[in-house]
């Protein structure tokens, strides 16, 4: 069921009267400075918008509660996830290394990528490793900094659709489809061949092979969705929606919920919860909140790679150094006039931390890969004045307890 405002089943009508009396009911009465924000959300069908708000509250032992507000949420309505469906693969990748259980294989061993079709790609050496050798390692820091589209695809044809799928329904992500590489033009059936790969130590002894692979399996969209009225394939105009039916899925509530399992993982059953280790995890979170500028390898150099090149939130597109106060733990995507971001906001200065992931999708003319969406215009606007709106909804808010965010300050040097 499709509806504008839904406040958590999980609250009680206790906290509901409580928070009428104290604290302001998000997405009500939005202030006439977010001009953008009140303008999509007085359209959300057009912009096919949806929010999921997290509220945090620590006990008398730092234990985070969480308090869950949405906005026009709906599983059930398709929006292309783009790079977002990078995050759990990365984080599954770390999870089937582990269960490799093989001696000397880690993260970062050197992983060949081979190819025995005419549709794939080889993979030997990336220039932007400190020793110009590809690994897990490498591709999660790529993915994380800079949303690399090539290092989500190697690690897309180590795990492969089942293993992919499969993990995702298990850990309860029940409106997950991962079916494709991306940026590279292959059809469904390319797509469930997995290229040949080799793990080689630092001596370059090889520690696992594994040869190439193809899925029997058909992981696709049931309800065979389609976006906008037209779309440009290889220059020509199409006059008829695109068909998603074969694209990736991956619903907000899905994406809040692996931000939220990687952030805080004990508030999920044992089953529902990543399987890596704390080395791992610390891997994982140092790199979805490092800047860009942080990294020496890879290295992302400023005026292209600026603070908030993949940080949306709150800072849109300004391209002054963010603030030291502030940490993002997210993941964000862009793609066919949809943007997205799911992150966890952190002030360390104020205390302030709350989950936040959106969509919105701006595309007037209902056109596809015409490069014409209003991203700068509507887009970008919208998920700085949304941050900023709960982030000042926040500094107001009245809590018991003030977070000890320590665990979060992580070292990026």
């Amino acid at each position: 069921m499709k509806y504008h405002l839904v406040i958590s089943l999980f609250l009680s009508l206790c906290f509901l009267v409580s928070c009428k009396n104290s604290n302001k009911i998000p997405f009500e009465d939005i202030p006439a400075s977010f001009e953008v924000l009140r303008s999509v959300f007085q359209q959300p069908d057009k912009f096919q918008v949806q929010v999921i708000y997290t509220q945090i509250d620590r006990d008398e032992n730092n234990i985070p509660q969480f308090k869950d507000f949405a906005f026009n949420l709906d599983d059930g309505v398709y929006f292309y996830p783009a790079s977002t469906v990078k995050l759990p693969i990365a984080i599954l990748a770390l999870e089937w290394l582990n269960e490799q259980n093989i001696e000397g294989l880690t993260k970062e061993s050197v992983m060949l990528t081979d190819s025995i079709r005419p549709s794939q790609i080889p993979a030997f050496h990336d220039s932007t490793a400190e020793n110009l050798m590809p690994s897990v390692a490498h591709y999660i820091k790529k993915i994380l900094l800079v949303s690399d589209n090539e290092a989500y695809n190697r690690l897309y044809e180590l795990l492969g659709q089942d293993y992919t799928n499969d993990k995702m329904q298990e850990k309860g992500m029940w409106h997950t489809v991962i079916n494709h590489r991306l940026s590279m033009p292959m059809s469904e059936e390319e797509n469930r061949h997995f290229n040949p790969i080799i793990f080689k130590n630092e001596e370059m002894k090889t520690l696992l092979e594994i040869p190439g692979r193809e899925t029997f399996r058909i992981f696709s969209n049931a309800n065979h969705p389609s976006v906008g009225k037209t779309y440009y394939s290889r220059g020509e105009l199409i006059q008829k929606p695109m068909d998603f039916t074969f694209k990736n899925k991956f619903a907000l509530s899905d994406l809040h919920g692996t931000v939220q399992r990687i952030i805080f993982p004990e508030k999920f059953k044992p089953e529902q919860r990543f399987q890596i280790n704390e080395a791992d995890r610390a891997f994982i979170l140092t790199y979805m909140s490092m800047l860009p500028g942080e990294s020496d390898y890879p290295k992302y150099p400023l005026p292209d790679y600026y603070d908030s090149y993949s940080k949306f939130f709150k800072f849109g597109t300004d391209q002054n150094p963010i603030p030291p106060q502030f940490r993002i733990f997210n993941k964000t995507g862009n793609a066919y006039g949809h943007l997205l971001d799911g992150s966890y906001f952190l002030d360390f200065e104020n205390g302030v931390e709350f989950f936040v992931s959106a969509i919105i999708y701006t595309n007037a003319n209902q056109t596809l890969n015409d490069d014409r969406y209003e991203y700068e215009e509507i887009a970008f606007p919208f998920f700085a004045e949304l941050g900023e709106y709960l982030y000042q909804l926040e500094l107001k808010r009245k809590k018991s307890r003030n977070p000890d965010l320590g665990a979060f300050r992580l070292n990026y040097n």
